[in-house]
């Protein structure tokens, strides 16, 4: 007998688990599923007993999964995938029915949520997607005892004679603030097992937070098949109580706000920063912003509140390039902003991509000088991936050479080459801009000076040594060749 009333969630890893000790993005990074515990926090609200087993930050969690399937006996196991973990939940999955034939199993993320029908007609052991937010669709799923309905929004699944359905998208996003805080307490090792990118934080114990959903912009390489063209954010009154929050169950003193345009609304970020000042609550924060949506006085005032790092979107520092890709393609604005940000005495990150359809070598090098000419204390150079909820999967096929393996689209592979260049040429580039920006000598003094700005940073990279040396000289990973690698958070910390 199932317990109808309970369910087991789980974040895969998307690898083999005995090669996440060299798995290098690990060793730099590991984020809390915060998807996964906003969900089990509405679901126990409700009256829903719930489970997470963190497959990325416990790699070794097979045995795990199945003590909970055998002592608990859930009637659903849900599974939070992005593209590159998606065969690992496909994998764990089929263990879960093996131990509970009756089991239902529930997949969301960007990746279902973009392909939909594809992945039940492909996929047997899916029983439902929840295309789109989890809350309230896992919800109205569970009351209706695992049968489906186009009753349900926001749901695919299969009819009695095996037709595949998707019932539509809910008319209508959850109110933020209407939300419970996630469910950190059910992350196993919350939060000391989890930790930021290197050099991105000042003190620990540190985490991840989301105060936003979506984005207003509509760039040809972002995934949307989650919220699509929404964008909503919770009010400065609710950001400030999380936390609040944070701190005080958690002990928490900095926080990365994992947003897409987390300065969109200057009225919330100005509320949020006076909180912020007229009640310290001893915490810093790193924040991603647009260039279009700051300012000396925003900037100002969110170093007062505790701003430590904000990241910028650049992509490419080609114009025409950049053009094809985003709105407003403005490099000299960009550049002003970033030297604005740095003038506000907050740390900058730039964030950038390589293998865009119309890259070239001369594109690259032309991003190279104008990174180089900036103020930059740190950047992330991603891997271009056409995600299949991107606008750019479409046609990417008619752009270069695509191979669409699923367990190395991970933003840390070069599955797409771009006309008139190779793969070889690619990663020697890759590795090229890395080693010269760290090359650079006020980015080594920069790193320097986080002796005393961030010695937990230095901490783990003395301990990780030979593992961040070994990817400098132009490994891809330290994980084992062909392992299905992911960047569990997103490609773009």
């Amino acid at each position: 007998m199932l317990n109808a009333k309970t369910v087991l969630l789980v974040h895969p890893l998307g690898y083999q688990a005995d090669a996440a000790g060299r798995d290098i993005s690990r060793l730099a990074n590991i984020m809390p599923p915060l998807g996964l515990a906003s969900i089990a926090a509405y679901l126990e609200r409700l009256g829903v007993v719930v489970h997470i087993v963190d497959c990325y930050a416990h790699p070794q969690s097979d045995r795990i999964i199945l003590d909970l399937l055998r002592s608990e006996r859930p009637a659903m196991i849900g599974f939070s995938c992005t593209t590159s973990s998606f065969l690992d939940g496909v994998r764990l999955a089929t263990m879960a029915r093996q131990e509970l034939p009756r089991i239902r199993t529930v997949f969301g993320g960007p990746h279902v949520s973009a392909l939909k029908e594809k992945i039940l007609r492909d996929f047997p052991v899916v029983d439902f997607i929840v295309a789109g937010e989890g809350e309230e669709t896992f919800h109205e799923l569970i009351m209706a005892e695992g049968e489906g309905s186009v009753s349900i929004p926001g749901l695919v699944y299969r009819e009695p004679d095996d037709e595949i359905v998707f019932s539509g998208y809910r008319e209508k996003g959850i109110v933020l603030d209407s939300l419970p805080f996630p469910a950190y307490e059910k992350l196993a090792g919350y939060p000391d097992v989890y930790r930021l990118p290197i050099f991105n934080y000042p003190r620990v114990p540190n985490t991840s937070c989301i105060s936003s959903r979506g984005c207003p912009y509509s760039c040809s390489y972002c995934d949307r098949s989650v919220f699509r063209s929404s964008f909503r954010y919770n009010s400065a009154e609710y950001l400030y109580a999380h936390l609040s929050y944070l701190k005080e169950r958690f002990g928490i003193r900095h926080v990365n706000f994992y947003d897409d345009q987390f300065t969109f609304n200057r009225d919330r970020v100005e509320s949020f920063c006076r909180l912020m000042s007229d009640k310290p609550l001893g915490m810093t924060f790193n924040c991603a912003v647009r260039a279009e949506h700051i300012d000396p006085d925003l900037l100002q005032q969110m170093k007062g509140a505790g701003c430590w790092m904000a990241s910028l979107g650049i992509e490419t520092g080609d114009p025409e390039l950049l053009a094809q890709h985003r709105q407003n393609a403005d490099l000299e604005m960009l550049a002003a902003k970033l030297r604005m940000i740095k003038g506000a005495g907050i740390r900058t990150k730039g964030l950038l991509m390589m293998g865009l359809p119309g890259e070239s070598e001369a594109s690259i090098r032309r991003s190279m000088e104008y990174v180089f000419s900036l103020p930059i204390d740190d950047f992330n150079l991603a891997k271009f991936t056409p995600f299949p909820g991107a606008p750019l999967y479409q046609t990417i096929r008619d752009k270069g050479v695509f191979e669409e393996d699923w367990a190395k689209m991970d933003c840390m592979h070069f599955q797409f080459i771009p006309q008139g260049m190779n793969r070889e040429q690619l990663e020697k580039l890759f590795t090229e801009f890395y080693k010269r920006h760290f090359m650079r000598p006020q980015v080594l003094l920069g790193y320097l000076a986080m002796l005393w700005r961030s010695p937990d940073s230095w901490r783990r990279f003395v301990l990780n040594l030979g593992d961040f040396l070994r990817f400098a000289r132009g490994s891809r990973r330290i994980a084992d060749p062909g392992g299905n690698a992911d960047v569990r958070s997103d490609c773009r910390l």
